[in-house]
């Protein structure tokens, strides 16, 4: 696959992404976050909607989200309730009184949307697609910008930068597979991750993804058809070179792997160990 870059961005800056959108991206960095959390700036009919606020205890993004809105926003989105989302939802709803919109079933008791939406719900003339794979609760948002792009907001379903880390529970392969192929059914231009660059042509990723995906599936089931194993031994023998600050990232990928296998009856789980059904 061929993942997108870009220079670090300016901090607290308000960057200018397509007609009617900018960001502000986070400083939380990190080898899951790549530069930081995406918090997008909206202009919609009903007025400014912003998509992740980002990671709690960033003051200084907060800030900077007011300082480009003058503390004028209509709604906050959020795309699902991973922390670096939808942590700073609190302080910004303190700060504006603006509601909250998500998926109508929160995975995480610290957020209860105050708008719910379900698959194929809408706000603002901003369609909501329901992708669960990543998180059980994940939304992206779908809208025609002034140009004429047809933008999906895919959040952390589909990066420019990376694949999606898909661990159990609240990851779940199966429907990451099922909400790749409904993005393949779509006709958007471009879409608007949750970290890193805007992706021009993204059905050509998403088709990579998906087949990275069923390789990676392949190989899983022939190493349990050399016999027994346990998460952590396939995922050595199939990531043997990988940085080991993503191993256990990948361990998680692997067990949702096996997850899929099992629940399609093609592996068979005894306590710690997978076998070929």
């Amino acid at each position: 696959m061929s993942f997108l870059t870009e220079a670090e961005p300016d901090r607290g800056a308000r960057l200018p992404v397509l007609p009617g959108v900018s960001r502000i991206v986070a400083n939380n960095p990190g080898p899951m976050t790549y530069y930081g959390t995406n918090t997008y700036l909206i202009d919609t009919p009903d007025g400014t909607a912003v998509l992740d606020p980002g990671p709690e205890n960033h003051p200084e993004h907060v800030e900077a989200i007011l300082r480009h809105t003058a503390g004028r926003i209509a709604l906050i989105l959020v795309s699902h309730t991973h922390h670096d989302h939808v942590g700073a939802v609190p302080a910004l709803q303190a700060a504006t009184g603006a509601p909250a919109v998500g998926f109508r079933s929160s995975a995480t008791a610290a957020f209860d949307a105050d708008v719910k939406l379900d698959h194929n719900g809408s706000i603002a003339g901003i369609a909501a697609l329901h992708t669960p794979g990543h998180a059980p609760d994940h939304l992206c948002y779908a809208l025609t910008a002034t140009n004429g792009d047809r933008i999906l907001f895919s959040a952390d379903h589909v990066m420019s930068w990376s694949t999606s880390i898909v661990s159990p529970p609240g990851g779940d392969m199966r429907e990451y597979f099922a909400s790749l192929n409904l993005l393949l059914g779509r006709d958007d231009d471009v879409y608007l991750p949750g970290h890193g660059p805007l992706l021009r042509d993204p059905r050509r990723l998403v088709r990579a993804m998906l087949t990275h995906r069923m390789l990676r599936e392949q190989s899983i089931a022939r190493k349990l058809a050399d016999g027994p194993g346990d998460a952590a031994s396939i995922m050595e023998a199939l990531y043997a070179q990988l940085n080991p600050k993503l191993k256990k990232a990948a361990e998680r990928s692997v067990l949702a792997h096996l997850l899929k296998l099992e629940a399609e009856g093609k592996a068979i789980r005894d306590g710690e160990l997978w076998r070929a059904a």
